[in-house]
C-alpha cells in the first residue's frame, strides 16, 4: 500500500510503499475513508525532536482518521467488516484513572504506551495510507448515520479539540456571556460552530485574515475583530467594558496571548488551545480576579461521539478541500504558507 511516512524529524515526509498491516489480537485494520492534514503536523516535521516527545520517526502520519473496518484479529467481538467508523487520536495506557475515564491525552502512566501523549500519524502509523492498524477497539467509535468517513476525519481532532475546550467552559456560557475566539483558522471556525450549536453565548472572532473572519461570520459569529491594534479596545467596547467571559486561543503566540489577557473577564476562563510558542506572563495583577488560564489537549471518547453527532446532525461541519495521496505533500507546503482553506482531508 502507499503511505505518506516521516522519515525523521525535521524533513518533509515521503510517500513511499508499505506493507498492509496484518491485525493481532485485540487489533483492528481499517481501510481509510479520510485523513485530515492538522497543522501539528508541520511541528512534527520542523519543530520536534525526540528529546521533546519521547518518540519519533519512522511513522506514517494522519491523526484525525475515519474509515471502514476491513480486517479483524483474534478476541474482537461488536465491529462487522464494513462498519464506518473514528479512531480515538489518543493513545494512552488503557489502565490508568485518566484512561479508564476516556481521557487518554491525559494518561498518568505514559511509560505503558508506545508514544505517550500520541497514538496513531503521532508517533505511531496514522492513517495517510490506505490501511491502519489500529491498536485496540476502544479507540474506535461506530460513526452515527448519515456521516461518512470523510465528513468525520476532521472531526476526530478539529472537532474534538475545540469541543472539549469549550464544553469544560459551559458553565460561564449562559445568555448574556461573551466567548472570544483568537484564529479562526482549522480549528477555530469549527469551534466558532460549537459555540453557536452548543451554548447561548454571543461569538466575537479575531483574526489577522478578512477571509477567516468571512468565514467566521459565515458560521454565525456575532462580532468580527481584525487582530491588531485596537483589537482589544474593540472587544472591550462590545461587551460593556467588561471583557468576555471565556476566551479561546487557537493560536497560542506571543501577541494573541497578550490580547486573550487584555479581553478576558474577572471570574472568566482563558484556554489556550494553540501552540504557537507564546508565552503569558501571570501575576497577582497581570489578569482580572478569578481569570482561570489553562491549557487544554485534544478530549475524552464520550466527548468525540457527542461531537461526531453534532456532525450528523449538520450542526458542526469544518470548511474541508479533499486530495489525494500523492497530493498531500504539496497541502502540507500550502499549509505552511498560510494559504489553506480551512482543513485538509487525504482521500487515499
Amino acid at each position: 500500500m502507499r503511505a505518506l511516512r516521516l522519515m525523521s524529524w525535521k524533513t518533509e515526509p515521503v510517500l513511499t510503499e508499505a506493507d498492509v498491516p496484518a491485525p493481532g489480537p485485540g487489533e483492528v485494520l481499517l481501510k481509510i475513508g479520510g485523513a485530515g492534514a492538522c497543522h501539528s503536523d508541520l511541528h512534527l516535521m520542523h519543530d520536534f525532536t525526540g528529546d521533546t516527545l519521547g518518540w519519533g520517526p519512522p511513522f506514517t502520519l494522519g491523526h484525525e482518521n475515519a474509515g471502514w473496518v476491513h480486517a479483524v484479529g483474534d478476541g474482537v467481538t461488536g465491529l462487522d467488516i464494513g462498519t464506518p467508523v473514528a479512531v480515538y487520536g489518543a493513545w494512552g495506557c488503557g489502565d490508568c484513572s485518566r484512561c479508564r475515564l476516556g481521557v487518554e491525552p491525559y494518561c498518568e502512566n505514559p511509560g505503558a504506551t508506545p508514544a505517550p501523549g500520541g497514538g496513531g500519524g503521532l508517533g505511531m502509523d496514522g492513517g495517510m495510507a490506505e490501511f491502519m492498524l489500529v491498536r485496540h477497539t476502544r479507540h474506535l467509535i461506530p460513526l452515527p448515520g448519515g456521516l461518512d468517513p470523510v465528513a468525520a476525519a476532521p472531526l476526530t481532532d478539529a472537532g474534538l479539540t475545540p469541543y472539549h475546550a469549550i464544553r469544560r467552559s459551559w458553565p460561564k456560557l449562559a445568555p448574556g456571556s461573551t466567548a472570544v475566539v483568537i484564529g479562526v483558522g482549522g480549528l477555530g471556525h469549527v469551534g466558532v460552530q460549537i459555540l453557536k450549536a452548543t451554548t447561548a453565548a454571543r461569538v466575537i472572532a479575531v483574526d489577522t485574515r478578512k477571509e477567516a473572519l468571512d468565514i467566521a461570520e459565515k458560521y454565525g459569529a456575532d462580532l468580527m475583530v481584525p487582530s491588531g491594534d485596537g483589537a482589544a479596545d474593540q472587544i472591550r467596547t462590545a461587551t460593556g467594558g467588561h471583557g468576555a467571559d471565556v476566551v479561546l486561543d487557537f493560536v497560542g503566540a506571543n501577541p494573541t496571548l497578550a490580547l486573550a489577557a487584555a479581553v478576558v473577564r474577572s471570574v472568566g476562563d482563558l484556554t489556550v488551545v494553540g501552540i504557537g510558542g507564546g508565552t503569558l506572563a501571570l501575576s497577582f495583577f497581570s489578569v482580572p480576579y478569578e481569570a482561570s488560564i489553562q491549557t487544554t489537549y485534544w478530549g475524552s471518547r464520550s466527548e468525540l461521539a457527542e461531537v461526531l453527532d453534532l456532525g450528523a446532525r449538520g450542526l458542526v461541519k469544518p470548511e474541508t478541500q479533499t486530495f489525494g495521496l500523492d497530493e498531500a505533500i504539496g497541502v502540507y507546503r500550502t499549509m505552511h504558507e498560510g494559504a489553506l482553506r480551512g482543513r485538509a482531508v487525504i482521500v487515499p
